[in-house]
Order: structure tokens, then C-alpha cells, then sequence
């Protein structure tokens, strides 16, 4: 039943997909952007999903396993900053036609500042982001269905077919569908996650309840209240103090400048449906939290924190409380979610690759039919690079998740920097931007993975020579040896603005910058985004407050 109910779900995606894209015409914007013809919907339900991956779904109910709400940052702060693309930075790309967002940079700055970007953009893509997504799904799904055991094979054997079978129903999204069979696919699978999602919850409330929510819901505040703080200590994974610097910044980086994510703004068919797609998507992340962090608190109630490890919170509570019949659905709506992350990069990726890098320096008086047709073939490319990749992450040391949003901050900092500098300056002039991405990017690099190692090994030798063994106090020990890097993120940022700024001042551009108007799309603003958006960030402080 389960396997049946996973496959119906699965071609049903498919063949939706295959139907609403079939007139989708071949050109660069109608490959990379759908035609531009996106319209709110599809957009919110688009960002949604792709923002939505198995490390997400099980690596942020894991962490809530154990510290519980306060990591409900990573979903509620998001809604801040898709009001604030909304209302600044999205405007502003569709006023200039924008494909991709180091176009821009060769705009405002020059053509080697946008490939230094797009350079950044995809080894992000390829050595993190591509092979994690792909092997972490291939491990979720392994395990749910016990794949070893059905099929009498290894872990490892299985880990290859499913890391295989995601990448190649992913390509075909990806690479010969376009961003419009994947938008679609997304708003598809983007509606069976927030059902099986909130079903989720409400069964595992039920559960704890002994078949009444309300009850559930008490039972799991008043046996474990610490669970309902937002205020993060100093040892947590996300102090609160991090959320004024550098969590920020993350957040204004994935949502406001990240091609993955960003391309379906772009694509809206104009300013005001755009504008509606982010607002709507910014308002189902206020809600993330009943997905995406209460499983994980359930789940500790239920297995009295005594599961071996956190991230196995998530899978063994669909198991405990999904009758047999919808867990094969709800693994369709994770399969879902793990191709959308997955297509969605390569989506971009390609789209990277063949109007910033193809049609930039490999061959200048190409054709749109050329430049699909070679962004194809290097998606390709990199989709069987990453299958080959993504199982022997297997055999990389513990901890690598963990630091993914640190490995991300080699680029996401420095890209942001002269984004916002260019669009809010008019006379820093391109060598600023070439200094700042590079500098941010090799700094970032240095401290986090060659300062701070050696801070941390030397403060908890010191530790234990004094005699602190408890666990507890060498967390605390290893906390304050080095700043988080979120800190670490918004100190690099502040002095990379400070040095571009510098520079202006010293050596400014000949002439002021002015963002052409191309006419692409209209960018007649939605009139209701300035108070929603407003409602959106008072809702965000009051959850605070609430939590607090």
C-alpha cells in the first residue's frame, strides 16, 4: 500500500508537469524563466518547496528535538526577508530584466565582477549544495522503505540507487523541462508537503493526547515547557544575539540574492504578481514552524529523548503515528521535496552557466537555441558529477551537515555585500566589488575553517588540563573559544561595506550609476505590499514575544 500510494503520487506530479509545460518556447527567457509568465501561486509555491529539503525536514525537527522552538528562526526570520525583497530589491531586478543575479553585477559594476559571482554561484552548487541534497534524500528514502533489508543488498548499494534515481528524475525536471516544469512540479509538491506536513502534527498531538489535540498540546507544554523558549542561550545552535547580525544577512542572501531561489521572482509575469508570490510564501514561513519544528518537540515527548540520534526524530515519528496507507504518500511529498531542492540548482546552475559564462566568453554571438542547447549539456554534465559525488559523502567525517551553513558563507556574504552596495551607491566603481567578493570569500574561509579549529582545540585542551571534564561545561568552553559564525558573517560584512565605500570615496566611478528600465515586465507595484508586509513583521515579533 505504502509503495503504491508513493508511486501514484509521484507520476501524477510528473504528468501534470508534462501537460502545463508542453507550449513552453525554447528561448532563453522561456527555458530559464518560464516565459516570464509566473504568476503569484506558482511563485509562492515554487520558493516553498525549494527552500525545502530532507536536511531541512529532518536536520530542523532534529534540532528541535533537542533544543526545541528557539530554532524556529531559521523559518519565521524568513518572512523578514521576503518582505524586504518585495519591497526593495525585486522592483529593482525586474525594472533591469533580470535573468540571473550576477547580470546585474555586470550592469553596475563590470563583466569579470559577474563572472567572479557566477563562478562563486556554481562551485557552491557542485561541491556543497548538489551532492549533500542528493545524498541525504537518498538516505531519508533508504530508510523509510528499509531498502537494504527489501532488497538484500548493502547500505552503500542502496545509498548509490537512490542517490541515482533522485539525479535522474531530477535532470529531466531540470535540464530538459526547464524552470517552468519545475516551478510547476514544486506548487504540485509544494501542496502534498503543507497537507502531510500539518497531518503530521495534528496526528502526533492526537497521539500524545490520546486522541485529542488540545490535550496533546498541553501534555507537551507542561512536561516539557524548556522546549517552548525562543530565546537561545549562549551554547544553542542559534544564540538570540545572532538574529540581530548575521542571521540577517543569511536570510536577506538565500531569499533576496540566491539564483536558486530568487529565479522564480524573476520570472513573474510582473512587478505586482511577483511581489503577492514572495508576501504569500513569506506568510506560509510564519507557519513553518507547525512543520518543521513542533514534529521534532512531539517526537521528543513521545521517545523521552532517548533516540541515538536527533535527526532520526522526524522519520520515526511519521512511522509512529501515519497509518501504513499515507506513509507511502508522504514519502512521494519528501521525494518531492529532495527533487525540488535538487532540480532547482541545477535549474540555476544551467542557467549560470549558459547566459553568464557560455554567452559571455565561450561564444559571444550565440543564439538563444545555442545557449539552451549548451546549458543543457553542461546540467548534464554536473548532475552525473554530482551522482558520482553524493555516496561517497558516506565516508566523509560527522558533522558535515552541521556545517553546511558555514561552508555557504564563503559566497553568500561577499555576493550580498556588493548587491547591496551597488544598488544603494551610485559611485563605487568595480574594483571595490572585485576586492569585496574576494576578500570576503578567502577571510570567511580563513577564520571559520583555519582560525577557529585551532582556537576550539586549544580552549577545551585547556579545559580538560584544568580539570573540566562534564560535557556540559566543555559545550560552554567551545561556544565562547570563537564567535559564532553568524557574528563572524556580519563583522566580515560591515568591512567589506566599509572598504567598498572607502574606495568609492577614494577612486569613484567617471559617471553615476543608473538602472535602466529594459520594460520587460510591468512594474506596477502590488498596492496592498507595503501594510501586509508590515503585518507579516509585526506577526514575526509578536511570535517572540509569545515564545519568549
Amino acid at each position: 500500500m505504502a509503495i503504491l500510494s508513493f508511486v501514484g503520487f509521484t507520476l501524477l506530479v510528473a504528468i501534470a508537469s508534462y501537460f502545463l509545460t508542453g507550449k513552453t518556447k525554447e528561448t532563453a527567457d522561456g527555458y530559464f524563466l518560464g516565459g516570464r509568465s509566473l504568476t503569484a501561486g506558482v511563485i509562492a509555491g515554487s520558493l516553498l518547496l525549494t527552500n525545502l529539503s530532507t536536511e531541512q525536514i529532518v536536520g530542523l525537527n532534529g534540532q528541535s528535538y533537542t533544543e526545541g522552538i528557539l530554532v524556529m528562526c531559521w523559518e519565521t526570520l524568513a518572512a523578514i526577508a521576503m518582505v524586504v525583497t518585495a519591497l526593495f530589491l525585486l522592483p529593482r531586478y525586474l525594472k533591469g530584466g533580470l535573468t540571473t543575479i550576477p547580470q546585474f553585477l555586470a550592469v553596475r559594476y563590470d563583466i569579470m565582477t559577474k563572472t567572479i559571482a557566477s563562478g562563486l554561484f556554481l562551485t557552491g552548487y557542485v561541491v556543497v549544495l548538489l551532492p549533500v541534497v542528493l545524498y541525504s534524500g537518498a538516505l531519508a528514502l533508504v530508510t523509510m522503505f528499509d531498502i537494504p533489508e527489501a532488497l538484500g543488498i548493502s547500505l552503500t548499494a542502496s545509498l548509490w540507487i537512490g542517490v541515482w534515481t533522485i539525479g535522474i528524475i531530477g535532470s529531466i525536471y531540470a535540464v530538459f523541462g526547464g524552470l517552468k516544469a519545475v516551478a510547476i512540479s514544486d506548487t504540485i509538491n509544494a501542496i502534498g508537503l503543507l497537507v502531510g506536513g500539518f497531518l503530521l502534527t495534528y496526528l502526533g498531538f492526537r497521539y500524545i493526547g490520546d486522541g485529542s489535540m488540545t490535550q496533546g498540546i498541553s501534555n507537551l507544554y507542561n512536561n516539557a515547557p524548556e522546549k517552548f523558549n525562543a530565546i537561545g542561550g549562549p551554547t544553542a545552535s542559534v544564540p538570540f544575539a545572532t538574529i540581530f547580525t548575521g542571521m540577517m544577512l543569511v536570510q536577506l542572501f538565500y531569499w533576496g540574492t540566491n539564483q536558486a531561489i530568487i529565479q522564480r521572482a524573476l520570472a513573474a509575469k510582473n512587478l505586482k504578481e511577483g511581489q503577492k508570490g514572495l508576501l504569500l510564501a513569506a506568510f506560509f514561513k510564519i507557519l513553518g514552524p507547525l512543520i518543521l519544528v513542533i514534529p521534532g518537540m512531539i517526537a521528543f515527548y513521545i521517545f523521552k529523548g532517548e533516540l541515538e540520534v536527533a535527526d532520526q526524530a522526524y522519520p520515526e515519528l511519521v512511522k509512529t503515528v501515519l497509518p501504513v496507507s499515507l506513509v507511502g504518500f508522504f514519502a512521494a511529498v519528501l521525494f518531492g521535496a529532495i527533487l525540488s531542492s535538487f532540480n532547482s540548482a541545477l535549474n540555476s546552475s544551467v542557467t549560470l552557466f549558459g547566459l553568464d559564462i557560455y554567452k559571455q566568453h565561450i561564444n559571444k554571438d550565440a543564439d538563444d537555441r545555442q545557449v539552451v542547447r549548451a546549458g543543457k549539456g553542461f546540467g548534464i554534465f554536473l548532475a552525473f558529477l554530482s551522482m558520482f559525488i553524493a555516496p561517497l559523502i558516506q565516508n566523509a567525517p560527522d558533522g558535515l551537515f552541521g556545517y553546511l551553513q558555514e561552508v555557504n558563507g564563503c559566497y553568500s556574504i561577499p555576493i550580498l555585500t556588493i548587491i547591496v552596495v551597488g544598488y544603494l551607491t551610485k559611485y563605487v566603481p568595480a574594483i571595490a566589488a572585485k576586492i569585496a567578493i574576494v576578500l570576503g570569500a578567502v577571510l570567511y574561509f580563513i577564520s571559520q575553517f583555519g582560525i577557529k579549529p585551532r582556537m576550539i582545540e586549544g580552549a577545551l585542551a585547556a579545559a580538560k588540563d584544568s580539570g573540566v571534564t562534564d560535557e556540559a561545561a566543555l559545550k560552554v568552553v567551545e561556544a565562547g573559544a570563537y564567535p559564532h559564525f553568524l557574528h563572524v558573517m556580519a563583522i566580515l560584512f560591515v568591512m567589506n561595506v566599509i572598504i567598498m565605500l572607502v574606495i568609492g570615496a577614494m577612486k569613484p566611478r567617471a559617471t553615476a550609476f543608473d538602472l535602466p528600465y529594459t520594460e520587460e515586465v510591468d512594474i506596477t507595484p502590488y498596492r496592498f505590499v507595503k501594510p501586509i508586509g508590515l503585518a507579516i513583521v509585526i506577526v514575526v515579533i509578536l511570535t517572540y514575544i509569545f515564545f519568549q
